[in-house]
């Protein structure tokens, strides 16, 4: 097993909430989730495109192996590459920006992560206050340009406007991003929600720690933000973690469900206390 496979493997394991059976690089068609917007991403990874006749934006770029898959997917449904004028990041894990390098290099894009995050994507290295940096999290492409968002802020391209809120916790970077999409008249609010799990490595707590000491506060404060998005349709980093892959299955009708991002905001407080009970354990 490589070091890619092995460090994929522990983190599945990390997580049971999720469906393990899902492989996070497996194949996966694209498909349309609201008028614009489409799921381009991989059975275990998630990425969205949302495009307009002045350009695309590209929500994260999942791992390397899964940057392939986006841009094949991308073309199948009609869209140049080279069309994509943003790249937008929801945490400097390797899952969700490893491949950002390889889809830059083709379109181009700018990428936008928040400042907090953006060292850790110019650089390609994890930073020591991640709380899985003890995990020993594989190094990613260096990006650049980049461009970081405040919070509350939205990237503008023409029609589109994607707004940034920062969801740290996770990692010190994170953001969840949101868009309205319109279709035969109707429009919906779109989210695309960052990880909630609170998933610490060796050597992090999340109760005390000196290298992010914020964590507890953050992800709670992160959990709560998520949780009361105007939300018609929630996409997550990864979409097993709401089922996003099945619901779609049954039909587009199924993806809509305003109560996803409250449902999805209740597996991040259940997963926070699983964690802070286990660190109580440990010395």
């Amino acid at each position: 097993m490589n070091r890619l496979a092995l460090v994929l493997s522990c983190a599945l394991a990390a997580l049971p909430a999720l469906a393990a059976s899902a492989e996070w690089e497996g194949p996966q068609e694209p498909f349309q989730l609201y008028g614009n917007s489409y799921y381009v991403g991989t059975q275990g990874l998630s990425s969205v495109l949302i495009t307009s006749p002045t350009g695309h934006i590209l929500i994260d770029g999942a791992s390397p192996k899964a940057a392939v898959q986006i841009a094949a997917h991308i073309r199948k449904l009609g869209f140049k590459l080279e069309d994509i004028r943003y790249i937008l990041v929801s945490h400097e894990h390797f899952d969700h920006a490893g491949g950002i390098a390889e889809l830059q290099a083709i379109s181009g894009a700018t990428v936008v992560t928040s400042p907090a995050a953006m060292p850790v994507l110019a650089s390609g290295k994890t930073d020591k206050g991640d709380p899985q940096f003890g995990s020993k999290l594989p190094d990613m492409k260096p990006v650049a340009p980049i461009r970081t968002v405040r919070d509350g802020e939205s990237v503008e391209l023409g029609a589109l406007s994607v707004k940034a809120h920062y969801t740290p916790g996770h990692t010190q970077g994170g953001i969840s991003w949101t868009w309205q999409a319109a279709e035969q008249g109707k429009t919906l609010n779109m989210v695309y929600a960052d990880s909630l799990n609170a998933i610490a490595g060796p050597g992090f707590k999340y109760s005390t720690n000196t290298l992010y000491p914020m964590a507890k506060a953050d992800i709670e404060r992160s959990i709560a933000r998520v949780a009361a998005l105007p939300c018609d349709i929630l996409v997550t980093a990864h979409p097993d973690s709401m089922d996003l892959i099945e619901r779609q299955a049954k039909g587009k009708a199924a993806l809509v469900d305003p109560t996803a991002c409250g449902r999805y905001a209740e597996t991040g407080r259940a997963r926070l206390a699983k964690t802070l009970a286990e660190e109580g354990t440990r010395k």
